[in-house]
């Protein structure tokens, strides 16, 4: 039989692990790189690992290059779980081309999502609802027309991250907003931002998550995030698959637009005052609880694969709803903490703990589980 090519794992972080898994129970070779220590390489499924530099460095490129060629990685996967590691490889697609198999999309796909402006003029001519949103020409707005609190966000969030270290600026008052530029954001271009309402709702974001080719979409999995550290727009701790087809209907149109290939992750938040949900942001990859998704019947990263290979176009599968999964040990913490500051119903949080999918464990590949405990102790006592 002739061996499989094999898939280069980009980042092996909690998702990073579950696609390493998923590839490797398929008897896919699987190499995971990353610029830190992670729990992929962990996992009995990672034949290797390599520390790698910076994703957004010219050296991340080369070094891509240099592991193919002394590994002979001819025509493997590259497989990214990280934004930063999807735009280098997009910009650079031409000359990865020569030595990988991608399914990242180009660099003008790639930049009509990450490029928040451009996103959000992209889903306001399609008629998506986006959350009210100002696009600065000034370079210190003194005052802002929409209701407090607001959010100040990167335009290009990856530019933006590295210069000033924050995804994003919650902002409560107009004074709080003079505090805020003048201590943090002074150095920001108009360009370099936008400032959007936080949408008040009773409602947990919803990721919407395609496979898609040409901007048609071929399957789909929905889940919502139950908890997430921070509270507000923070990262899942929690999760339940569920469905709601007007979110679906929605990212359909938007991929439609983008004529976007490979899979993604739509994210959603209804408005409770009206009832709409409105569009907060595509991530052109992989997400933390792809895990969730293949116990459910949507096998992402095999997907991916046999797309990339045999050219197969997945079908739409009735997957399972209401299943959980926790990330037990960031969940726990962060669940306690917020009981403690009455953030948190107990009744709730327990419910989720009677049936669930653990984000790192496996009974046939503890080690990764182990591992990830002794990272987040380290991670927390250094706080």
């Amino acid at each position: 039989m002739q061996k499989k090519p094999g898939a280069l794992i980009i980042e092996g972080h909690v998702q990073g692990l579950a696609n390493t898994r998923l590839l490797g129970q398929a008897d896919i070779p699987v190499i995971v790189v990353d610029k830190e220590n992670c729990v992929a390489k962990y996992s009995k499924y990672c034949k290797a690992f390599y520390k790698c530099p910076d994703y957004l460095s010219d050296d991340f490129i080369d070094f891509l290059i240099r592991l193919n060629k002394a590994f002979n990685l001819t025509n493997w996967l590259l497989l990214p779980s990280n934004d930063h590691a999807v735009y280098n490889i997009s910009l650079h697609k031409n000359t990865l081309s020569q030595y990988y198999k991608i399914i990242t999309e180009d660099i003008a796909v790639i930049n009509n999502i990450y490029n928040k402006r451009k996103l959000l003029k992209i889903a306001e001519q399609a008629g998506i609802p986006i959350p009210a949103t100002i696009m600065p020409e000034i370079k210190n707005p003194s005052k802002v027309d929409l209701r407090y609190p607001i959010l100040i966000k990167g335009n290009q969030g990856l530019n933006f991250y590295k210069r000033f270290k924050h995804k994003a600026v919650i902002i409560k008052t107009s004074d709080e907003l003079v505090n805020i530029w003048d201590k943090e954001l002074k150095e920001a271009k108009p360009e370099e931002y936008i400032i959007q309402e936080i949408i008040p709702n009773v409602h947990k974001t919803v990721s919407v998550t395609v496979f898609a080719e040409k901007g048609n979409v071929h399957t789909y999995w929905m889940g919502v995030k139950l908890r997430e550290h921070p509270v507000t727009f923070g990262t899942a701790t929690c999760a339940k698959s569920m469905y709601d087809e007007e979110m679906l209907n929605l990212s359909k149109k938007l991929i439609k637009e983008l004529n976007y290939t490979g899979v993604c992750e739509i994210e959603w938040i209804r408005d409770s005052r009206d009832n709409i949900p409105k569009l907060i942001e595509i991530n052109a990859r992989t997400w933390l609880w792809v895990g969730l998704a293949a116990k459910c019947g949507v096998n992402y990263p095999q997907i991916i694969y046999d797309y990339v290979y045999d050219q197969k176009i997945p079908q739409p599968t009735d997957y399972l709803k209401d299943k959980i999964w926790l990330n037990i040990y960031t969940d726990f913490v962060y669940s306690m903490l917020n009981i403690f500051k009455k953030l948190e119903n107990p009744g709730d949080i327990l419910k989720t703990y009677r049936h669930f999918q653990e984000a790192c464990m496996d009974i046939n590949d503890p080690i990764p589980f182990i591992a990830y405990g002794i990272m987040v102790y380290k991670f927390l006592s250094q706080r």
